[in-house]
């Protein structure tokens, strides 16, 4: 990262499941001299971090942005969310956050014809400035059930096989990514443990993820570091 956006030298993170956190990115962010501050959704208030003026990320997890009903506080973050958006303040989305992203930006956000969960690569648009341009030829990790349609006024950055709407921003200061560019290589056993059940259900191979988290994390890891130098680097 070439310049300092953020004088106070923190960044926000939203947190929906413990270990979904910033993984490889955390370590960056750390080697650049920043610090992190977690939230955790469902728990804190996240009005502080969707107002925060620096850098705020959005991070994944299980629920849907349509499950307001069963888990009332993602109510208010939408509306905070909304706010944080129209004001065109630093953030990014990371899958669940990127389907935040997309609902408050008025998009529909709606269960898939299937599950992707696994490595693939990704169609990177031909785009002026696309912040993927690294992840041509390399693989990533998809784990969702859920997908949006591109909002208006969105750019879209990638796709994949399965799923058209896989990455897309608004201006240089909104970027929502359905895929997971953050994965650490030496914490993917904690994601088998923790969403074994939907695994299961699903009918996924969990000795081959593990196989493939072998073989695709650490080149991952190698280029993710580059992705958001990218997107800082556009800020404005």
């Amino acid at each position: 990262m070439t310049h300092n956006n953020f004088p106070n030298k923190t960044i926000y993170a939203i947190q929906h499941l413990a270990f979904e956190d910033l993984g490889i990115l955390e370590d960056t962010f750390y080697e650049l001299g920043y610090r992190i501050r977690y939230f955790e959704a469902g728990v804190d208030d996240l009005k502080q971090a969707l107002e925060f003026e620096g850098l705020t990320i959005i991070l994944g997890g299980p629920i849907g942005v349509y499950e307001t009903e069963d888990y009332p506080f993602l109510k208010d973050e939408i509306e905070y969310l909304k706010q944080r958006l129209s004001k065109n303040l630093p953030t990014l989305g990371i899958c669940l956050g990127a389907q935040l992203i997309a609902h408050a930006l008025g998009a529909k956000v709606y269960a898939g014809p299937q599950k992707e969960i696994g490595w693939s690569s990704l169609q990177i648009n031909d785009v002026k400035n696309n912040p993927l341009y690294v992840l041509g030829e390399t693989k990533v990790l998809h784990w969702h059930g859920d997908t949006f349609d591109l909002p208006e006024h969105a750019e879209l950055l990638a796709s994949s096989e399965i799923y058209p709407n896989q990455a897309f921003r608004i201006g240089t200061n909104i970027l929502a990514l359905q895929f997971h560019v953050e994965v650490a290589a030496d914490s993917m056993e904690k994601w088998l443990i923790g969403h074994t059940c939907e695994l299961r259900k699903a009918g996924f191979d969990i000795p081959h993820l593990r196989f493939d988290n072998e073989q695709y994390a650490p080149e991952l890891e190698q280029k993710s570091p580059q992705v958001l130098t990218n997107f800082y680097n556009q800020l404005t």
